[in-house]
């Protein structure tokens, strides 16, 4: 009897450790995220800007292309040093025209590339990827460097008045890195120009597109010039509720449009690596007062763990407000950070809700370089989206006069 008290005694220890393990393997299985996709669309592949601020052109790009496969048109990858170099020789040429005072710099927004397409036209990548300068991706420091010295050398000058030499270094400058543009060429078995090639084969129309955001300092339903530096071309953005550009969001997805979607990126609760997530933690340290850090030194570590939450599993999230946004956008915590594409939705295993999105820093992550971005994180740090105008629900189209 003792002998097989013995065994009993023993084959309990080795069960209550394999359930020990067992319940150390289902703990370590639910850290993180996990995320179920509900909804996705059809997009072109993920490229990489790599050491380039042209994530406007990649983003605004990915949308058109894939506007193209949701009308039914051939999938294809367009050029987005194409759409750099006529933005940059344009805006050259206007921050000369403004003696300077203007933001001279990589950055762009979403009507920049429907602006190049409706008067430049477009090409494939395989006809130009602007990698001129011995590179086997996009390097821009050097660039962007020696074309803000030519800009300020041509505003400074002491002859007087401009020559009429200034504008051929800035594209000599641009043919020299991207190379010169193409003036006709040869894609599946037909010749285009750049300008046929936008209508004859993307056949996209700029004006079916239209930006939206959301902020207080203007009216709603009415439109404005968005108070960015990369909105160096000056162009107007409609402004509605937030609560109604969320809808527009998701009645663009519900019904098969993309959205082009610049935000700020800069939020510690947005992942740089691997996990691929995009959050608003209810719990910001850095926003504690003394009162709350006090409070907060007291706790165990286990405590503090349970409360402060760092990409490590799904949490609560902070509730947005309009005036949240608002005053994040005027104190420069909300800036023009970054250009993505959101194109589906998703589920973590807590089941909230996410918005699937390509971005453009190549397979950086553990999602093939796609993240998912929460609905808090889309109401509080986005600074405006490009949709196709037939995207927007009918009624709020009615009040923008669409």
């Amino acid at each position: 009897m003792k002998r097989i008290r013995l065994y009993a005694l023993l084959a309990g220890i080795l069960f209550l450790l394999n359930a020990a393990v067992y319940a150390q393997d289902g703990e370590k299985e639910e850290k993180g995220f996990h995320f179920t996709v509900t909804k996705e669309l059809p997009v072109t592949s993920v490229k990489d800007q790599y050491r380039s601020g042209t994530c406007w052109s990649f983003s605004g790009l990915g949308f058109l292309e894939a506007e193209m496969i949701r009308l039914g048109k051939p999938e294809v990858d367009l050029s987005e040093m194409f759409v750099v170099w006529h933005t940059y020789d344009e805006k050259a040429v206007k921050a000369v025209r403004v003696h300077g005072n203007l933001n001279f710099s990589a950055g762009g927004a979403f009507h920049d590339v429907t602006h190049v397409i409706e008067n430049y036209g477009i090409v494939p990548e395989s006809v130009y990827a602007g990698l001129n300068y011995g590179e086997e991706k996009h390097v821009h420091g050097e660039m962007d460097e020696i074309l803000k010295d030519q800009v300020d050398g041509v505003v400074l000058n002491r002859n007087k008045k401009l020559s009429r030499a200034w504008d051929d270094v800035i594209r000599g400058t641009l043919n020299a890195y991207l190379g010169e543009l193409p003036e006709k060429f040869q894609y599946e078995g037909k010749e285009y120009t750049p300008l046929s090639f936008a209508r004859d084969y993307v056949g996209l129309n700029p004006d079916d597109y239209v930006e939206i955001t959301s902020y207080t300092h203007h009216p709603f339903y009415t439109k404005f010039i968005i108070e960015i530096p990369d909105n160096w071309m000056w162009e107007e953005v409609y402004n509605v509720p937030m609560e109604e550009m969320q809808a527009i969001i998701d009645n663009s997805i519900e019904n098969g449009y993309t959205v082009a979607w610049a935000a700020d990126v800069s939020e510690k609760g947005f992942s740089t690596s691997k996990e691929g997530v995009a959050v608003i933690p209810e719990l910001d340290k850095a926003e504690m007062s003394d009162a709350e850090i006090a409070k907060w030194e007291k706790l165990s570590e286990k405590e503090k763990e349970e409360k402060l939450y760092e990409l490590k599993k799904p949490g609560k999230e902070k509730e947005i407000t309009q005036e949240m946004r608002q005053i994040s956008f005027d104190n420069y915590q909300t800036t023009d950070d970054h250009g993505m594409l959101i194109m589906g939705t998703a589920k973590d295993q807590a089941g909230n809700f996410y918005y699937k999105v390509k971005n453009s820093w190549g397979d950086y992550n553990d999602y093939g370089g796609y993240f998912f971005a929460s609905k808090a994180y889309v109401q509080y740090k986005t600074m405006s989206i490009m949709v196709h105008k037939d995207a927007i629900p009918k009624n709020i189209r009615k009040k923008l006069n669409l």
